[in-house]
């Protein structure tokens, strides 16, 4: 099935070939139409399986000829967990909207950066994608109103709920009109998103894409046994050896991704951390830096992870495991997507090789371990 299919503007199809785009992925199927129609949606979606697109393309086309009726009402609003995730789906809101004959403007707010220039920029908002926390901050400050919300999007929003946002969220949908269209994603159904699902949702189309095991089979695994204090050497070796290029590595910790990105540098590999810990301006400017290529090596913590969405990310290297076997298959499934392969390696010590195989069990497939006990890691 074509995009042609879909129902979509004739500049979007031509925004889509321009990029070699011909065929939809399942979930674009399934709920462009039904957006464009103003059906709720809940889809149950893994990161990578396109989901992102598939609300952007319609909403541009149903916020057309639709200007705010006043300034500071903007019409479509967008709920994101992290600060990386809102900059990621405005940037996708930016790149097709900018074929449209008409401009309608997106814009991302989220907190660890001055509130001030966000409030001006508010102006003429057309789709507003947010953090809750900021977003709260701005309706206190009356900079924007959401009683002219016509679609709610919740974008990851298992993740949502699980980091607390709960109480916020139950906030903003007191200030948002009860008749509107409500999309859901999430990248699995649990509890929290069951409960959510019938408070918000009315009569949805619900689509589930399945699990992520089905996207590992791209990903070629590696792992290696190591002692803890040789990891650092390893993963050196590894990255010279091998001459890896757009590196990302994953850590549990902020101290420890800190640590590496710095023992890293210092041996002469381009390297900088990502976390929670680190300013915005930082950690924009360090992904923007990856995406381009111009960065050799990542260092991340789980919870960034989920704005580093690059098409062709062809390593990423668990320095240490996940607590658990989602996070796993998460962590691994930065690459091999799009169709096109990667390659996922983990240091793992003598202390989680139980939990090693714990995630192995759970993920369906044996990944083959190295012992580097021999390996010369200074050649």
């Amino acid at each position: 099935m074509p995009f042609s299919s879909l129902g979509l503007s004739s500049a979007l199809l031509k925004a889509l070939a321009g990029e070699d785009y011909t065929q939809p992925y399942p979930i674009q199927q399934e709920v462009i139409p039904a957006i464009l129609n103003k059906k709720d949606v809940l889809g149950i979606a893994p990161t990578g399986s396109g989901k992102t697109a598939g609300y952007v393309l319609p909403l541009l086309m149903n916020t057309q000829g639709k200007a705010a009726s006043r300034n500071r009402h903007v019409s479509v609003l967008v709920l994101v967990p992290t600060r990386e995730l809102a900059v990621q789906v405005r940037d996708v809101f930016h790149h097709f909207g900018s074929a449209l004959p008409e401009r309608i403007k997106a814009l991302a707010v989220f907190g660890g950066v001055s509130i001030n220039p966000q409030m001006m920029a508010l102006q003429g908002t057309d789709i507003l994608v947010a953090t809750p926390g900021r977003l709260l901050e701005l309706v206190e400050s009356n900079a924007v109103h959401l009683s002219g919300i016509d679609t709610l999007v919740l974008d990851e929003a298992d993740k949502m709920l699980n980091l607390g946002f709960r109480e916020e969220m139950n906030r903003i949908f007191a200030l948002l009109p009860q008749k509107r269209q409500n999309l859901l994603f999430s990248a699995t159904l649990s509890d929290d998103v069951t409960h959510i699902n019938q408070i918000l949702l009315h009569d949805p189309l619900v689509i589930k894409i399945e699990p992520e095991s089905e996207n590992i089979d791209l990903i070629s695994q590696l792992a290696y046994f190591v002692p803890e204090e040789k990891k650092g050497p390893l993963l050196r070796y590894l990255i010279k050896r091998d001459d890896l290029q757009q590196v990302l590595v994953f850590t549990s910790s902020v101290y420890s991704a800190d640590n590496v990105a710095d023992k890293l540098r210092k041996n002469g590999i381009d390297a900088i951390s990502i976390h929670s810990k680190k300013r915005q301006e930082a950690r924009t400017s360090a992904l923007n830096k990856f995406k381009s290529g111009s960065l050799r090596v990542l260092v991340a913590t789980d919870l960034i992870s989920r704005g580093i969405d690059i098409k062709f990310l062809p390593h990423v290297i668990n320095y240490e495991l996940p607590r658990s076997p989602k996070d796993y298959i998460h962590r691994i499934g930065r690459t091999g997507r799009a169709d096109s392969p990667g390659e996922a390696i983990s240091l793992i010590s003598p202390d989680e090789q139980h939990h090693f195989k714990v995630i192995q069990k759970k993920m369906g497939k044996w990944v083959t371990m190295i012992d580097s006990e021999n390996m010369d890691l200074r050649g």
